[in-house]
């Protein structure tokens, strides 16, 4: 079975809600390809290894999860231009979808890893401009911060690393995927009792620490790697097209 690209970039657009969402990213089709999709590729990163991964799975699409253009390109040259001609000599479309797939209700990154641990009254968080991108919820059973670490692991790989500063037992979880450590503020104010991420910054330390919340990070890219293989099912399952997920981890 195949898809035209037109009818999967309308789907995409629509399903995100792309227009909706305030992004330094340009969501959407980037790269435009082959007006027939029959094997759709999903990755974390618009880059030269990605593509050719892609192409090597015979993928007439590429769904990324941060894309080549943020808020316009100033000039096609370098590593932007190796990336941009061989998409475009294999004929390869590369879509891009950031904090789209961050906030998404359904396959979005912050909603899978919050039902990855289980949680409840699952509701927004993370104020980002005038989006929440998160998502926060009562964990059933109250864990400790390594726990909460061990299960997302368990789940996506990698590896986590924690900020142990707050109570020994969680109850009230936050995540905010990838980068998403200026969320810790709000954690804080709403008496979050572990925020979850994928990264942090130098002064999260101190922060944690002074505010008595404990911080769980489990990888930027690997927090980020489960939007898009949610999306790769909706994909299939609506279109009948074959995802394939294109690993190509970074060391954050």
């Amino acid at each position: 079975m195949s898809a035209k690209r037109s009818e999967v970039v309308e789907y995409l657009n629509a399903y995100l809600k792309i227009a909706d969402i305030e992004d330094r990213s340009n969501n959407g089709l980037q790269i435009q390809g082959a007006d027939e999709i029959q094997t759709i590729g999903l990755a974390v990163d618009a880059c030269l290894e990605a593509y050719q991964k892609a192409v090597s799975q015979k993928c007439q699409m590429l769904i990324v999860h941060h894309g080549l253009i943020w808020g316009g390109l100033t000039s096609i040259t370098g590593a932007i231009y190796s990336q941009v001609k061989f998409a475009v000599l294999s004929d390869l479309n590369v879509y891009a979808a950031h904090l789209p797939l961050d906030a998404h209700d359904v396959c979005g990154n912050n909603i899978v890893l919050a039902k990855m641990l289980g949680l409840v009254d699952i509701k927004p968080f993370g104020l980002y401009k005038k989006n929440l991108i998160g998502f926060e919820g009562t964990l059933p059973k109250p864990l400790n911060a390594e726990q909460i670490g061990k299960t997302i692991q368990s789940n996506i790989g990698g590896k986590f690393s924690m900020l142990p500063f707050g109570k020994p037992e969680n109850s009230r979880i936050a995540v905010v995927s990838g980068g998403g450590t200026d969320a810790l503020d709000e954690a804080i104010d709403k008496g979050i009792d572990c925020f979850i991420t994928g990264e942090g910054k130098h002064d999260n330390h101190h922060k944690a620490l002074e505010s008595r919340i404990n911080v769980v990070y489990c990888g930027h890219y690997d927090t980020e790697t489960v939007g898009v293989k949610a999306l790769g099912g909706v994909l299939k399952k609506r279109f009948n097209v074959k995802p394939v997920f294109v690993d190509v981890p970074t060391l954050i």
